[in-house]
């Protein structure tokens, strides 16, 4: 069963929210996050991000930037910017993108179930950022971005989220830079949030969507918790934590695609006679968003490419052999352009659909070798992969709208 629990959660006064709301902290550099809250006091990068404000000589993960996030948040609650509300609520957050709509149950959820594997994973974690959000968490004593998590849609949980949505009034609605609404009710009425535990109960698992760092970072918390306080009761705050869930159908995964620094040694016509073994080649006229698997968008020395793998390279695979993302790393990546491990070459880099085909075409123009352009993976591709308990590719989904940050924080001491 899936346990989801209300929680009294610290977060801004409406007047400010817009202000306070920001990206989070894993999608920009420090030099980005410093442009991104500049002239902004009350953005909560300077809590997810507090290198940002501390001289560059610093180290990103020094003691002082994990302090300096604890003193902002604190500060930031001192000051009336965030409040924390009276008693444990549910909530509910809705994006909208461009007419297309994501709602999501805000709530906190069991250190115990990511360990048994109730919240089932799809990708490996890297140790040097699960220690960096580690710490962070742990000095600030609060969990203060969600980890996003999805689960096969049930018609009951949606039906009590829209009843309550259509007689009740938000108490945030603003739109971000990037276009994206924001809009946000606290569930207090306590029947319904009942009502919600109780379905909840008959899922049978959640799924990380977004924030597998996130998930282990809390999950090492609460465990550095336990051996600390061993007495401390079964319900206690560090035994959860907090998390933004939808339903699978609401959700978007977008391109997340590839580009090789070089041809390793190879001509572009050394390279395209090497791939015409692999894939069919068809020269096009303009870039494209492959939305149909086993086709790719190439773009290389100034052409883009369509590429399609044939049907037999995908027979006999399981799910996560079958993905087009490990199709070209084990057809192309590996044998052609010797990126052997794409977590830890210098050789690839990923770039987010969201960022459009055009930076594609601008990393290979200044220099880069050759880019793909992916069919997204979808949700079904996900599910099926974690009910396997198998991991995908690195940088096989790029989900948007991106959760904001600060809207609500989840204070991990009673």
């Amino acid at each position: 069963m899936a346990v989801v629990r209300p929680f009294k959660a610290v977060r801004p006064v409406p007047e400010l929210v817009a202000k306070v709301a920001s990206l989070p902290y894993d999608v920009m550099n420090r030099k980005e996050a410093g442009e991104m809250a500049k002239g902004n006091p009350y953005s909560f990068l300077r809590v997810v991000r507090a290198e940002i404000d501390l001289p560059d000589s610093v180290d990103d993960y020094a003691d002082e930037v994990y302090e300096k996030g604890r003193e902002r948040l604190y500060s930031m609650m001192d000051e009336g910017v965030l409040k924390q509300d009276e008693k444990p609520e549910f909530y509910i957050y809705r994006q909208i993108m461009k007419g297309r709509v994501q709602t999501g149950l805000v709530a906190t959820v069991s250190v115990d179930e990511y360990l048994d594997n109730t919240i089932k994973k799809h990708e490996f974690t890297r140790k040097d950022k699960e220690v960096d959000r580690t710490r962070h968490f742990d000095v600030c004593d609060a969990h203060t971005e969600p980890v996003f998590l999805t689960y096969r849609k049930q018609n009951a949980v949606n039906t009590l989220i829209n009843d309550f949505i259509k007689f009740n009034d938000p108490v945030y609605d603003f739109k971000t830079d990037d276009g994206i609404t924001h809009i946000f009710w606290v569930l207090d009425d306590e029947e319904v949030i009942d009502k919600l535990v109780a379905q909840f109960e008959a899922i049978p698992y959640l799924y990380i969507a977004d924030g597998h760092h996130r998930s282990a970072t809390s999950a090492n918390v609460g465990l550095k918790r336990r051996e600390e306080y061993p007495d401390a009761p079964k319900g206690a705050e560090f035994n959860y934590f907090l998390a933004v869930i939808f339903p699978d159908e609401d959700l978007f995964i977008m391109d997340y695609n590839r580009v090789a620094k070089d041809l390793n040694g190879m001509t572009g016509e050394e390279f395209l006679d090497k791939l015409g073994a692999i894939y069919e080649i068809e020269p096009v006229e303009e870039a494209f968003h492959p939305h149909k698997k086993a086709q790719m968008c190439m773009y290389l020395d100034g052409q883009w490419y369509r590429l399609t793998a044939p049907e037999a390279l995908f027979e006999g695979l399981d799910p996560v052999s079958r993905l087009d993302v490990s199709i070209l790393q084990n057809n192309v990546l590996t044998p052609l352009l010797a990126i052997d491990d794409p977590r830890t070459s210098d050789r690839i880099d990923f770039v987010g659909g969201i960022r459009g085909l055009d930076e594609l075409k601008r990393r290979v123009d200044d220099g880069w070798g050759v880019a793909f352009a992916m069919c997204p993976t979808t949700m079904d591709d996900l599910l099926a992969i974690a009910d396997a308990d198998m991991i995908m590719p690195p940088k096989s989904t790029w989900f948007e709208p991106k959760l904001r940050s600060g809207l609500f924080v989840h204070l991990i001491s009673d």
